[in-house]
């Protein structure tokens, strides 16, 4: 299940996870115009780990999840 929400400068997407024990924590990915962050709670530490990726980063990872093992390079949109 996932939720998404339109804020004044962001879009977040909050994935959770369903299923089997043992589950994970949310996810939440926080759109921005120049950056991409994704935050997930850490029980262990009582902590929020979180991770800043560039647009350019998560157009790359986007395009990476259908392709075979490879190195890659994408090449500008018009």
């Amino acid at each position: 299940m996932f939720s998404v929400e339109h804020d004044f400068d962001a879009t977040v997407v909050t994935l959770v996870d369903e299923g089997a024990a043992p589950l994970q924590e949310d996810v939440i990915v926080n759109s921005f115009e120049e950056c991409i962050t994704v935050e997930q709670y850490d029980p262990r530490t009582d902590s929020v780990s979180r991770i800043t990726l560039s647009i350019s980063q998560m157009r790359d990872l986007a395009a990476a999840i259908q392709l075979p093992e490879g190195v890659y390079s994408r090449t500008k949109s018009r």
